[in-house]
């Protein structure tokens, strides 16, 4: 209840504003309007957008048919945005709410009393040079596919090596920095130490904390490596190289600082955990490619009882590759496919390797902000059931 007189009330706040403001409306996807202070020491734009998601899924049976068919609609994702600076262009802000189910579902069952529809609420003040400092909660530097924002996917969502592995949002600091080796060579810098337990935390840091660490290279120059396929049509080749270690100190999760808490007879079982992301974006007229890499390890992946009994909780230990890419046509419809492989270790999680391959199809009516886009998925499974899914989806984002 408190959520939606929360939700409600900035949603008033918000058209208040807008109705007092006498300006032109930006043009579409650039937000529904910008604001200025008088005395030009703040900015705001304020945006909003939804995603329309159906999704059909079919078993495969024992003769090759498709069995157990099931389908529904669901409002995907539903997002207010607030950006800008305050006081002086160098200390920005970025707000990021989540107004679907869906959306709010991702936040910590242990968060009953916080607001569970806070995505993003962070600053970022660039305090010297190319230096940034970040504090709050938001994405850490994690894999590539997970920082490129939904609403920017080349495909309808991102793929399983993402769901298994990914270390998503968190609360904490951040340091970013980036320098030219070269007219065309640029490197970026980003470290992180966050409370190792994900979004909307409010009851402390239950484990260690989390220290993160990625290094992106750009060889030849930068470009737009965190959109989804090639909408500028990149006239020179452009590629983006880079590698992330994470370490979350007594992590009491089973993916790191995602997935269910592991409990024990005496209250949380805590092990240190690995995670590291190579991956990899290149763009060049029409055409783009992305592969990512991720590996998981712990120090003691099976939770135990004080008495050394597992508990039946382990932290999700093993591989994952995954391989896109797609061609835009003068038209702005796009062709693209996908390849992900996912090996956890079935001694310990009990989970067999998992293969998939997707070919989607998508109409850019303007760019990310207005389209419509499909996907035919066919998931393997060893020694399970295979499943084939059909999906379709239509972003709208002002």
């Amino acid at each position: 209840m408190k959520t939606k007189i929360i939700v409600l009330g900035l949603l008033l706040l918000v058209f208040s504003i807008a109705h007092s403001q006498e300006t032109n409306a930006p043009a579409f996807g650039k937000g529904l309007f910008n604001l200025v202070g008088k005395d030009s020491s703040f900015t705001m734009k304020i945006a909003t957008r939804m995603q329309f998601l159906t999704v059909a899924t079919w078993d495969e049976g024992t003769d090759g048919g498709l069995t157990n068919p099931e389908q529904n609609f669901s409002l995907r994702r539903a997002r207010l945005k607030f950006d800008g600076f305050a006081y002086s262009p160098k200390l920005k802000y970025k707000i990021e709410l989540a107004l679907s189910n869906r959306d709010m579902s991702g936040a910590s069952e242990f968060t009953s009393n916080s607001p569970r529809f806070f995505l993003d609420a962070v600053v970022m003040w660039n305090f010297y040079g190319n230096f940034e400092f970040w504090m709050g909660q938001t994405k850490l530097p994690g894999n590539m596919e997970r920082v490129i924002s939904s609403g920017n996917l080349q495909q309808v969502n991102r793929s399983l090596l993402n769901s298994r592995f990914t270390i998503d949002r968190d609360q904490g600091i951040q340091i970013r920095h980036k320098f030219n080796l070269s007219d065309k060579f640029h490197v970026k810098e980003k470290l992180a130490v966050s409370q190792g337990e994900g979004r909307n935390i409010t009851s402390g840091n239950l484990g260690g904390y989390q220290h993160t660490a990625r290094l992106e290279l750009f060889p030849f120059g930068d470009f737009s490596a965190y959109v989804g396929a090639d909408l500028k049509r990149t006239q020179t080749p452009k590629l983006m190289l880079a590698a992330t270690f994470d370490h979350n100190q007594n992590a009491v999760k089973t993916r790191s600082n995602l997935g269910s808490y592991m409990v024990n007879d005496i209250g949380f079982y805590e092990t240190d955990i690995n995670t590291i992301f190579v991956d990899a974006m290149f763009k060049y007229k029409g055409f783009s490619f992305m592969g990512e890499y991720a590996h998981r390890d712990a120090a003691d992946p099976i939770a135990k009882n004080s008495d050394g009994s597992p508990t039946g909780d382990e932290v999700q230990v093993g591989d994952g590759i995954n391989l896109q890419t797609g061609y835009l046509f003068p038209s702005n419809w796009e062709v693209s496919g996908r390849f992900t492989n996912i090996k956890l270790d079935q001694d310990i999680t009990g989970r067999n390797p998992e293969t998939q391959y997707t070919l989607g199809l998508s109409k850019y009516i303007v760019g990310h902000k207005l389209k419509v886009q499909s996907d035919l998925s066919y998931l393997s499974v060893n020694g399970g059931t295979n499943e084939l899914m059909g999906r379709l989806q239509v972003e709208v984002h002002f």
